[in-house]
């Protein structure tokens, strides 16, 4: 099911003659450090809001704050213009403080454009004149805002037979306001974001998307469909092939089930070879997570639709690969299950002879995950990869650890923080974390080469645990690092900036600047 999708355009005509239904501005909060007396709490316009701020005769500001515009971030205050300008509505986004001798941060910004376009739902056409510098920062910022307009602009088609009168649907077209509309770098980004927030839009209906419609083989058609469509190689295995293979991992967690366990690999080759290295992505798909025989609590379950959050990010990622076309070799890999209570479901006590080789024995059907992202991992390898990405929705340790919204990164050390770096980047915070050999050493079994789990059931270093046993299957020439998004991957709160409720997206822009810099930088 695929979601409306929202247009965007630059346009370079003054923002107060455009034809819109809405226009946005920025304003900052003032501080006391910033004004004194009278003026201390008032609201600063922020750039690119001139031509309306003149039009309203300076009181711009003044008629905001009687609405009881803060200028807190995210906050949207809608006037109505009543001829003043073109537009009939001007909506006031908040961008926190002014930064001192700064434009505001690209996640600010952000935030703030996928505020703006969520609360303009209804709009047909709108246009956002939000700051943007003038300088070598420009062209991050202008991703930014174009970024945050497309995914604010998001909402999931969803199911409903009856019309929903009070749902007002998504903005349209969004315009964004520059300098010059005809500029090359700001064409390049405008591009590239339609390019990436594709993705992360397609990332998020997979996610949203009803576990009865996306078992593992329909999940499996409909990724390969559209990498077919993008361009891309594509191998699917089925069950016989899984078999024929002896991919352990994936079988044992998918044979509870009676939808069958996938492996999907996606394949972009670029031209003349790029710059010889070769990145592997790994994501986990499981479609829906009972927790098999060690089955879950009823309480929340239905979220573990999501449990294929990282699948749906790696095949998302890799249908902007093929449109952004970067200088370096990608594959993507899919393993996919349903991990369902049966009488043909794996057990604990259960041992795995994995496709690498190695023996594990079961102590936990609920830690899946790990199953199927090792076999994945060591078809990887074998493959052949420099840098080896993997993501999932891997362990309730890493939202106890860091929260909702910020990843737990673990593996080679220096990708680790290649990872954080790009987290920050794109506004999907990554934390490196150890993996200490005490935590290893707890997972010894007396009869496998590993044990899934700790082998005394000890949950301490929960989230440890699942990058520990992974990086038993990762070759040691291969620089790599586990993204556990448990957290970030799906949001069940209200929407927040460009953030709405269900699927999010994360980590495919963490994954595309990643690819973008071992294309650059190796």
């Amino acid at each position: 099911m695929t979601s409306p999708r929202t247009t965007l355009s630059l346009v370079d005509t003054d923002p107060a003659e455009l034809a819109v239904d809405a226009i946005v501005i920025g304003v900052h909060s003032q501080t006391a450090e910033q004004g004194s007396g009278a003026s201390a709490g008032a609201l600063l316009l922020a750039s690119g809001a001139e031509s309306i701020a003149a039009a309203f005769d300076g009181k711009l500001t003044e008629t905001l704050a009687l609405l009881g515009a803060t200028g807190g971030a995210g906050e949207v205050i809608k006037l109505a213009t009543l001829g003043t300008i073109t537009a009939p509505v001007v909506a006031a986004v908040g961008l926190g403080p002014e930064p001192a001798g700064a434009a505001p941060a690209p996640e600010t910004l952000r935030r703030a454009a996928g505020a703006a376009v969520r609360a303009l739902a209804g709009a047909s056409r709108v246009a956002l004149a939000l700051p943007l510098p003038d300088d070598a920062d420009a062209p991050a910022a202008l991703r930014a805002v174009a970024e945050g307009a497309l995914l604010g602009g998001y909402r999931f088609a969803g199911y409903k037979t009856k019309p929903q009168p009070a749902r007002r649907e998504p903005v349209a077209e969004v315009l964004v306001a520059v300098p010059d509309a005809a500029d090359a770098t700001a064409q390049a980004e405008i591009a590239r974001a339609q390019a990436v927030a594709g993705a992360v839009r397609t990332s998020r209906d997979w996610v949203n998307t009803a576990p009865n419609e996306l078992r593992p083989p329909a999940f499996a058609e409909v990724v390969a469909a559209a990498a077919r469509e993008a361009g891309l190689g594509v191998e699917v295995l089925d069950e016989a092939a899984l078999k024929a293979g002896g991919y352990g991992g994936i079988l044992a967690v998918g044979q509870g089930s009676e939808a069958p366990p996938r492996l999907v690999k996606l394949t972009y080759t670029p031209s003349g070879g790029g710059n010889g290295k070769r990145v592997a992505l790994v994501g986990k798909g499981i479609t829906f997570d009972t927790g098999g025989i060690s089955i879950k609590p009823s309480q929340g379950m239905w979220e573990m639709k999501s449990d294929m959050a990282g699948a749906a990010a790696v095949g998302a990622a890799m249908l902007a690969v093929a449109a952004l076309k970067p200088s370096v070799a990608v594959t993507g890999y899919l393993p996919m299950a349903e991990n369902m209570p049966s009488g043909t479901s794996y057990r604990p006590g259960d041992v795995i002879s994995m496709y690498s080789g190695k023996k594990v024995e079961v102590l936990n059907t609920d830690a899946e995950g790990r199953m199927i992202l090792a076999d994945g991992i060591a078809r990887a390898c074998e493959d052949g990869a420099d840098y080896l990405f993997e993501t999932s929705t891997l362990t309730g340790g890493q939202v106890i650890s860091l929260g909702k919204k910020i990843a737990g990164v673990m593996g080679t050390p220096e990708l680790c923080e290649r990872v954080k770096a790009a987290g920050e980047a794109t506004g999907e915070p990554a934390w490196p974390m150890p993996l200490p050999d005490d935590v290893r050493k707890g997972m010894d079994s007396d009869v496998a080469d590993i044990s899934q789990v700790n082998a005394a059931m000890d949950r301490a270093g929960h989230m440890l645990q699942g990058g520990v046993f992974l990086r038993e299957f990762v070759t040691e020439d291969v620089a790599w690092a586990h993204i556990d998004i448990a957290g970030p991957g799906y949001h069940s709160g209200e929407p927040t900036g460009y953030w709405t409720k269900g699927g999010t997206g994360v980590p495919v822009r963490t994954l595309l600047h990643l690819i973008d810099d071992i294309a650059a930088n190796a």
